[in-house]
């Protein structure tokens, strides 16, 4: 049985996910390899990142849906896939324009074309477990950001591709 790190952080709650400093730091430390955010937002990480946003406004290398991103990518394998879409309908219509990300199924399912063997999705949102076993994922760590009161927790996966 393989061991699963698990790590609570307390932080504030912000929209943009990784303009909270632990989550930030986080995240860095935890990335391996070239790394591919699907929905970047506006913080810059000290990363080699690939940048998608759909929002035209936000810093990114590309502003398309990341369903057809992935679909169409032919470029080079990536070392870490960050996902952090928006976590609810709700969410998409208050927050980002009415931007409605990818159909998440499909999103997991288009993600292992352009990740490196033994490379990680790290998924931020409110469950733990996102890719699987049937994808060929292991999960290996989890974070919790605790923001505190009634606030949800941000649930950071991390989890392994290993082919078959």
């Amino acid at each position: 049985m393989k061991t699963l790190h698990i790590e609570h952080i307390r932080c504030p709650l912000h929209r943009y996910t990784f303009s909270v400093k632990a989550i930030r730091n986080w995240t860095e430390r935890v990335c391996e390899g070239k790394v591919f955010n699907l929905f970047a937002g506006k913080t810059l990480l000290a990363l080699d990142e690939v940048r998608n946003d759909l929002d035209p406004d936000m810093p990114a290398d590309h502003h398309c849906d990341a369903l057809q991103l992935l679909r169409g990518w032919s470029g080079e394998l990536f070392g870490t896939v960050l996902l952090d879409p928006p976590y609810a309908y709700r969410k998409s219509m208050e927050l980002y324009k009415g931007n409605i990300c990818s159909p998440f199924r499909q999103l997991k399912d288009a993600i292992p074309r352009i990740l490196r063997p033994g490379g990680l999705v790290i998924t931020f949102g409110y469950h733990s477990v996102v890719m699987g076993r049937n994808r060929g994922f292991t999960l290996e760590r989890i974070a919790l950001f605790s923001h505190g009161g009634a606030i949800h927790d941000t649930i950071a996966s991390v989890e392994r591709y290993s082919p078959p």
